[in-house]
């Protein structure tokens, strides 16, 4: 069959740096094929590139046609290009506040694409269900109380499947994910395994850019390798990418257990927090989560179980909450009251993190500020212990002098957690932040948080939805279902022997390579009633 998507010699500069060079590829109907390299090999410069776009700055050569229509040519984009965008080829980014209007429920925002994609959906009911379609098949309850929030009401998982709705009730013939498994728990990345098969047995070319290894062998049956803007290798996934154990991770430090009466840094006890005011919308309730020095606590749960809402309250930045919240014994108040050695002492990357860098100055100088201003440093020791973290990280010196918007979400993680561990906090909250990242820097980040609890006796909160991650970094954890604990406590007695149907069905969701690609049934309680987060 002739490919949906081809491209030839496609090359992109910003200014001296090549960014792509003589890329090609090509994707067909009815398959699902994976690009897959490390952070800031060009990926999503490739992915902009099939709508005819690219970043601010970025010069397109090559060519690129979809379904026939040259979107790039030796001149750059073409003015064809936005025809085909949408209902042709629709794009999903990696991070999904790049996609939704904050300013517009969903349910508005998915009946409007409908019908200017879709000649069929040009009534009012029509264009009503092709949006409730797209949310089920994104993995989302498609009732009223969906359709009625604002993106900021979902949690980090559900609003990449909110962006995959989107994409979805546009019905295109190709369509190119970029990284959407990020946020996804063990139970919702099964499941998208299974749309995504099923995607490309009604006929639709999927391209799928992922770190995500398991994912793209469960589900892609071609692979193109991707190093440093340069096609490598490519061929079949299962030559590419054969299965192997996972990369050893360095020893944790040995800190106390929060279960066997260690001194605990942070502890949040009988915490309970709500979106709007008087308490309606409650998603946390009555939770206790303690972190020892030294030590490191996992927490993991279902998409929209609370556990961002759960790092906001330890972060001081979601305030409508009850309970006590202590550091060292000493009650922590919200962050506009605490004191410089409180906000010094806990810091917190999360996952999303483009925007909270300034694209006036570059990421180093914003990286190493956090010393200055925190810690009293001069500029120019800041800039030295700023760069010292920023190579441990496996970040270069010419990536130090880029702005936000010329680096990958894999390099902005890593240069987030580099600007909190200049703070030299005694707690660190991690909020999914190897989720853009390969094998090589999620290394990296990990053997950096071992040296931090080892050396400088560190608290760890560790919330991730790669239970094989956490099992060989956490020492306790702590399970999160609609707001509230259902397991807790060492994390191999937990793991070993779990309480709840919860940790029973992310342990047994976790691997793709033996599970059915279709994905599980889901029990009520998990993913059966979303819940509206912060």
């Amino acid at each position: 069959m002739e490919p949906v998507i081809e491209v030839r010699g496609l090359t992109a500069r910003a200014g001296t740096a090549v960014l792509l060079d003589d890329v090609d590829l090509a994707v067909a109907p009815g398959e699902v094929t994976a690009l897959v390299g490390p952070s800031g090999s060009g990926k999503t410069t490739v992915a902009l590139a099939l709508l005819g776009e690219s970043a601010p700055g970025v010069r397109l050569t090559g060519t690129v046609e979809v379904a026939g229509t040259a979107v790039v040519s030796a001149d750059g984009p073409t003015p064809l290009a936005p025809a085909v965008r949408g209902r042709v080829v629709a794009y999903m980014p990696q991070h999904p506040a790049h996609a939704l209007n904050p300013a517009r429920r969903i349910g508005s925002v998915l009946t409007e694409l409908a019908r200017l994609h879709r000649p069929e959906a040009h009534r009012r009911q029509a264009a009503a269900e092709y949006a409730a379609g797209a949310l089920r098949t994104a993995g989302m309850p498609d009732g009223p109380a969906t359709l009625r929030r604002f993106p900021h009401q979902f949690s980090g998982g559900q609003r990449q499947r909110v962006a995959l709705a989107q994409v979805l009730v546009c019905g295109p013939r190709a369509v190119v994910l970029d990284e959407p498994s990020t946020g996804l728990d063990t139970v919702a990345r099964l499941r998208l395994a299974g749309e995504l098969a099923r995607l490309a047995a009604q006929g639709i070319a999927v391209l799928l850019l992922s770190h995500d290894h398991d994912l793209v062998r469960a589900v892609a049956a071609r692979t193109i390798l991707l190093d440093r803007g340069r096609v490598t290798d490519m061929g079949g996934t299962a030559a590419l990418l054969p299965v192997r154990p996972p990369a050893a991770l360095p020893a944790p430090a040995t800190g106390p257990s929060p279960s066997s009466g260690g001194r605990n840094a942070l502890e949040a006890h009988g915490l309970s927090a709500w979106l709007r005011p008087g308490r309606r919308g409650e998603v946390l309730h009555d939770v206790t989560v303690r972190v020892p020095e030294a030590g490191c606590t996992g927490v993991v749960g279902p998409s929209g179980s609370g556990k961002t809402v759960l790092a906001r309250c330890l972060a001081g930045l979601h305030e409508r909450h009850d309970g006590r919240l202590a550091l060292f014994g000493e009650p922590l108040p919200v962050l506009r009251h605490r004191t410089p050695r409180q906000i010094r002492a806990v810091q917190y990357v999360w996952q999303e993190v483009r925007n909270s860098f300034d694209e006036r100055r570059t990421v180093l100088d914003q990286v190493a500020r956090t010393a200055v201003r925190l810690r009293g440093l001069s500029p120019q020791e800041a800039v030295r212990r700023a760069r010292q973290v920023w190579e441990r990280l496996g970040l270069s010196s010419e990536q130090a002098a880029r702005h936000a918007g010329a680096l990958s979400g894999g390099e902005l993680q890593r240069a987030a957690l580099a600007r909190a561990l200049l703070a030299e906090p005694d707690v660190l909250i991690c909020d999914e932040i190897t989720t853009a990242l390969d094998a090589v820097s999620t290394r990296l980040v990990t053997e950096e948080i071992a040296r931090l609890r080892g050396e400088s006796r560190t608290a760890v909160l560790w919330i991730g939805h790669d239970l094989r991650l956490v099992e060989r970094l956490a020492d306790d954890l702590v399970v999160l279902d609609r707001g509230g604990v259902v397991d807790s406590g060492d994390r191999r007695a937990v793991l070993a022997s779990p309480r709840s149907e919860t940790t029973r069905l992310l342990l047994r969701s976790r691997d793709l390579g033996s599970a059915a690609v279709t994905g599980p049934s889901t029990p009520h309680g998990v993913q059966g009633k979303e819940q509206p987060q912060s």
